[in-house]
């Protein structure tokens, strides 16, 4: 018996190691193959007035009885008949987008392809609505999330934004395009702000006689950093640059949102949706879902989503050194890097 509890051991520590190694070679060749060529995706495009109908119909079933039900039936069966008797012009679109932000604004690279897409149906008779949910991050990250949703003013397509949980700092600089705003009444907006932090163990490192040298090649190539001596005049050209971060921003929402007094809402501060409308940061106090579901009755709703397909090397090599590095990414910009929120 000793012998097989032994084995038993033995083998278990044997085929550990060896999904082990196949675990990374797996990642190795997915971090290789990544750079050589993209996933490829699909969009998919469901249609939310049957989704709101199967809502209604499931409870009708559930609340009435045989008889009532038949009835009801038959009674909408003669008006959707009468109804394509009758010449009636097209409904108005509406074309739903989703974008749950994090600290890169990840979410940017399907909005992109999903903007692109509806950009070559969508007149200004129809209309965006993108539900938004963010509380910001990595300035050019978001900078590129806000040019995608330009894209469609600039086109004359009308664009609602909704925000039911937060919108702030580079998410509400994304929603600012919106030509109206509509939020949750307690949702977060505002933040209208830029920080930057980061550590420095340069004491520590003296106190143990280690040195740590820093070449640069231009004067303001490297201002301040984590392990070597910071400056005066280092510090004074970080804070310079975050403050002209902070003016392109405050412009930025501007331009979009004229109607603010930028000076007093672009002070880092942030508001739930009742004290946001007296700020004219938003325009509407309601859900997202009782905006849609009320679209849905004179309008066609079409939801859209970009989905990217992952090969099985891809998703084995993104499940062992795809979380690590998301971590170590996101802890490392949170200390580092120019962010809105």
């Amino acid at each position: 018996m000793e012998f097989f509890a032994e084995y038993a051991v033995f083998l278990a520590k044997t085929v550990t190691l060896v999904i082990a190694i196949l675990v990374v070679l797996a990642s190795f060749a997915a971090l290789r193959s990544k750079g050589r060529r993209k996933s490829v995706g699909q969009l998919q495009v469901s249609k939310l007035n049957d989704f709101y109908k199967g809502l209604r119909e499931r409870l009708e079933q559930t609340l009435l009885d045989k008889d009532q039900l038949k009835a009801l039936r038959k009674v909408e069966a003669k008006s959707e008949k009468k109804q394509k008797k009758k010449p009636e012009a097209a409904k108005p679109r509406v074309f739903v987008l989703d974008f749950d932000g994090d600290i890169r604004a990840s979410a940017t690279e399907s909005l992109r392809h999903e903007i692109t897409a509806l950009l070559t149906l969508a007149t200004p008779k129809d209309e965006v609505v993108l539900r938004l949910e963010s509380g910001g991050g990595m300035v050019h990250s978001y900078g590129l999330a806000s040019s995608q949703l330009a894209r469609i003013r600039d086109a004359g397509v009308p664009l609602t934004v909704c925000i039911d949980k937060v919108a702030a700092s580079g998410g509400y600089m994304m929603a600012c395009i919106g030509e109206k705003i509509i939020s949750a009444p307690f949702a977060i907006l505002g933040s209208i702000g830029v920080v930057a932090q980061l550590p420095n163990v340069n004491r520590l490192l003296k106190k143990h006689d280690i040195d740590f040298e820093v070449l640069t090649a231009g004067e303001y190539k490297r201002t301040l950093t984590v392990f070597g001596e910071n400056t005066e005049k280092g510090r004074e050209k970080f804070q310079e640059d975050l403050d002209i971060t902070h003016q392109l921003f405050k412009n930025f929402v501007s331009r979009y949102r004229p109607q603010l007094a930028i000076d007093e809402v672009a002070t880092g501060e942030i508001w739930l949706g009742v004290a946001a409308l007296d700020k004219q940061l938003v325009d509407e106090l309601k859900t997202s879902d009782e905006y849609l579901s009320e679209r849905a009755k004179k309008s066609e709703l079409y939801h859209l989503h970009y989905a990217e397909r992952k090969s099985l090397q891809e998703r084995i090599g993104m499940a062992a050194s795809g979380s690590v590095d998301r971590v170590l990414l996101s802890w490392w910009s949170r200390l580092t890097q120019q962010r809105f929120w």
